[in-house]
């Protein structure tokens, strides 16, 4: 997950300029599938998965990779959408997890570099060779 989070933050140009547009992507084992950056952290949630509905991608195990905060919407939509691990470089909320729990989503929050906190679903987060988990409840 940190190897595909590595090129994911290198894709995210505007992000990076300007810290005021949020960047999304859809991952696999196999690395970035889908890439988008907008003003809103919802639009570019909406617009990665609706990519993916129209070129019949399945979502159930891939993870969504985003710069903003996982607020309970996102996971409502992920849920939604069948997406089973939302991975952000920024904070969740606690409806959030607590939402995530209740949907079986797979929650991680700041991813940055080799860390992270895995909030719920820890069974998914498996050692990765390049990164190190903080299994923070």
């Amino acid at each position: 997950m940190c190897r595909i989070a590595k090129d994911f933050q290198s894709r995210a140009k505007l992000w990076k300029q300007t810290g005021g547009v949020h960047a999304c992507a859809l991952a696999g084992g196999e690395g970035i599938l889908l890439f988008t950056e907008d003003i809103g952290r919802h639009n570019a949630f909406d617009k990665v998965m609706g990519r993916a509905l129209l070129e019949g991608i399945d979502v159930a195990d891939k993870f969504v990779l985003m710069t903003g905060r996982v607020s309970a919407q996102i996971v409502s939509k992920a849920a939604a959408c069948g997406v089973a691990m939302l991975v952000s470089r920024s904070a969740v909320t606690d409806l959030g997890i607590k939402l995530a729990r209740r949907f079986g989503i797979t929650l991680v929050g700041f991813l940055r570099g080799r860390r992270l906190n895995v909030y719920t679903g820890h069974e998914r987060v498996t050692g990765d060779p390049g990164g190190q988990a903080d299994n923070t409840p």
